[in-house]
């Protein structure tokens, strides 16, 4: 915590402090409404805009470390604006580059803000863990068919939450069941079944979402951040610890799965949706031999083709975040994006295991992030909002880290 203190002097002017509490406040609002997303624009979108505005026009500053995220962001939705040029009708293309440019602006601001006080992290995680709580509950009671309407938040027999698509609800569920994870392997014992009950609900959410990219998601990236604790702690306790709660969790949570196998709903779906491949999958214009057009049709578009238009020459979109970023941002955008992910891979790597306030965000942030670009094979990410967030964390913490190293010097 001293470094937190040699970055950031205690606030002189009670007045501005206050702003600083609030401006937290509101923010953390705008996270806590990113778990609701039924319809389009949501609450999330259009708190978030006012709130851009207004920090900015009462001087949040974008410092060095971060312009780098704006202008790869910026070129990116440039991309975007170009590919516009290649349609024939823009219904629909100007208003999804603009919600592109919106979210990119997220990712940037939430960069800003926790380089401007590292303390808005644990308040970032904290409220993403019961905005998570309850819409996975919002989909586990839908499932059930708990009350009277409540299948608004499921779709296709499958959890949804309160978000459109379960394929989205799923990895939305995944960065804090990290954050929990993390608290419940490295806090006090005697609160960690709260974290536990929490992170069983999440848990729940996941399995229940029936998508296998959730699926995936949830256990790769449990499993790489329980490898990296273990890098980076080098008692033999506190691996131990690990250890042992480790596999207590791990106990707990195929009880949970064997149980919830025991209604023949479930167990049908989940017998479905365990297949690697599915029939839309390999089948002749499937998944997987859209993308292998797709690809081969990009190589001579290099502006794209438009936002939502390969869904109207093959049977879907594109479920592939390449052959999304080419499609719809052109060569420019998917070097853009390609250069953001890189960079970011990077900067989360070289400040993972630093002995720092942020490293624990750092580490849920990066390994996530690595997570979704994974999935991002057979699904399309460009759109989810808590994406952009995890981008602005990792690009937050670096800009933290710049400054430590600034004041130590100093």
């Amino acid at each position: 915590m001293s470094a937190i203190a040699a970055t950031y002097p205690r606030v002189a002017q009670p007045h501005r402090a206050t702003m600083r509490l609030i401006g937290s406040g509101l923010f953390a609002f705008g996270i806590f409404l990113s778990g609701f997303v039924i319809n389009e624009p949501a609450p999330y979108e259009l708190w978030m805009a006012g709130l851009l505005a207004v920090w900015f026009i009462l001087g949040l500053r974008i410092s060095r470390y971060v312009a780098p995220l704006l202008v790869l962001l910026i070129t990116f939705n440039v991309g975007g604006m170009l590919s516009l040029t290649q349609m024939n009708d823009l219904t629909g293309g100007p208003m999804y580059v603009a919600v592109s440019t919106f979210l990119a602006l997220t990712a940037v601001f939430c960069a800003a803000i926790v380089e401007d006080n590292a303390r808005r992290l644990p308040l970032i995680f904290n409220t993403w863990v019961v905005a998570a709580v309850i819409t996975s509950m919002l989909g586990i009671l839908g499932y059930f068919h708990a009350f009277p309407g409540s299948e608004v938040f499921t779709l296709y027999d499958r959890a949804k939450g309160a978000f459109q698509d379960p394929n989205v609800f799923g990895p939305y569920l995944v960065p804090p069941s990290l954050y929990l994870v993390h608290g419940i392997l490295t806090g006090r014992l005697n609160t960690a079944w709260i974290k536990a009950g929490a992170l069983l609900i999440l848990a729940l959410g996941v399995f229940l979402s029936f998508s296998r990219a959730a699926w995936g998601l949830f256990f790769l990236t449990i499993l790489l951040l329980i490898f990296v604790m273990l890098l980076k702690e080098r008692s033999g306790a506190f691996r131990l610890r690990i250890l042992v709660l480790s596999l207590a969790a791990i106990m707990t949570m195929v009880v949970a799965l064997l149980i919830a196998m025991q209604s023949p709903k479930v167990r049908d779906l989940f017998s479905t949706r365990a297949q690697l491949v599915q029939e839309y999958d390999g089948e002749h214009l499937g998944r997987f031999d859209r993308h292998r057009i797709g690809f081969q049709m990009m190589m001579e578009r290099p502006l794209g083709i438009g936002p939502m238009v390969f869904g109207t020459i093959f049977p879907e979109d594109e479920h592939n975040i390449w052959l999304k970023s080419l499609t719809t941002y052109g060569w420019l955008g998917f070097v853009s994006y390609v250069g953001m992910l890189c960079w970011t891979f990077y900067l989360g790597f070289k400040n993972l295991l630093k002995n720092r306030f942020w490293q624990p965000y750092v580490m849920i942030g990066w390994i996530s992030i690595i997570g979704h670009a994974a999935i991002g094979n057979v699904i399309d990410i460009d759109h989810w909002r808590h994406v952009y967030l995890l981008f602005g964390i990792v690009w937050g913490c670096a800009a933290l880290e710049q400054r430590h190293r600034l004041a130590q010097a100093a």
